[in-house]
C-alpha cells in the first residue's frame, strides 16, 4: 500500500506530467494531421504542374495553372522583394520584375516575369501577348514586413489591389500570375512551389519528448514510492 505522504508527493508531479503530456501528444497527432493535409496540398500541385494550361476565365483557383492574354505594361512596371541568387559573375542581389498585363475581357492582371539583377528591366516582348504560369493569391503584410517603398515602386507584400492602386490601377485582379517558363532575363519559375513537409519529424519530436517525460516520471514516482 502507497504511504500517505509518497502519495502526496506524487500528487502534483503527476497531474502536471498527465497535463504536459495531453499536450505534447496533441501536438504529435496535430504534426500528422498537417503532414496529411501537406501530402494532399503536393499531389495538387504536381497535377496542376502536369496539366496543361487553361485560358483565363473569371477568377482561378489558387496555383492553378493559367494562360493570360493581352498587353505588358513596361510603363507601370515595379518590382517586388529581394532575393540573392548565384550567377556567372557571382552573387547578386535581384528583385522580381511585375509588369500589368491588360486585357480586352477583363480587370488587368499583374504578371511576375521573373528575377531580375539589380536595377535591370528588361523590356516586355511588344503588341499581343500569351503568358503562361500560376495564380499566386495575395499576400498580406506580417509583423515583420519591411514597408514598401511606393515613390521607388519597390513593394515587399505581393498585394496585386495594393500595387496595382498605387500604380494607377485600382482594378487589379485580385491574384498575381506568376511566368513559368525556361531561363532567360528575366529568369521565370521554372514550376509550381514545394512548400516544405517536415511535419513528420515534428510529430516524432513531439511523441519523443512525450516517451521522455513519461520515463523520467517513472523514475521519479519509483524513488518516491521506496
Amino acid at each position: 500500500m502507497t504511504p500517505p505522504s509518497a502519495a502526496r508527493r506524487l500528487l502534483v508531479p503527476g497531474v502536471s506530467t498527465f497535463v504536459m503530456l495531453a499536450i505534447l501528444i496533441g501536438l504529435g497527432v496535430w504534426q500528422l494531421e498537417r503532414r496529411a493535409w501537406k501530402l494532399g496540398l503536393l499531389a495538387e500541385f504536381a497535377r496542376s504542374e502536369a496539366d496543361p494550361a487553361i485560358l483565363l476565365s473569371g477568377t482561378p483557383r489558387a496555383f492553378r495553372k493559367i494562360r493570360v492574354e493581352g498587353r505588358l505594361r513596361d510603363d507601370l512596371a515595379t518590382t517586388y522583394g529581394a532575393d540573392v541568387r548565384d550567377t556567372r559573375q557571382g552573387s547578386v542581389l535581384g528583385e522580381q520584375l511585375l509588369v500589368p498585363l491588360e486585357r480586352a475581357d477583363g480587370p488587368p492582371v499583374l504578371v511576375d516575369r521573373g528575377w531580375v539583377p539589380g536595377a535591370q528591366r528588361p523590356a516586355s516582348p511588344p503588341g499581343l501577348v500569351a503568358i503562361d504560369g500560376y495564380a499566386r493569391p495575395a499576400d498580406h503584410p506580417g509583423w515583420f514586413s519591411p514597408a514598401d517603398d511606393l515613390p521607388k515602386r519597390q513593394f515587399y507584400t505581393l498585394d496585386p489591389a495594393r500595387i496595382g492602386a498605387a500604380l494607377g490601377l485600382p482594378a487589379m485582379a485580385p491574384f498575381t500570375l506568376v511566368a513559368l517558363g525556361p531561363p532567360g532575363l528575366p529568369d521565370p519559375a521554372r514550376g509550381l512551389p514545394r512548400p516544405p513537409n517536415d511535419h513528420l519529424s515534428y510529430a516524432i519530436t513531439w511523441f519523443g519528448l512525450a516517451i521522455t517525460l513519461l520515463v523520467i516520471f517513472t523514475l521519479y514516482a519509483r524513488r518516491a514510492l521506496r
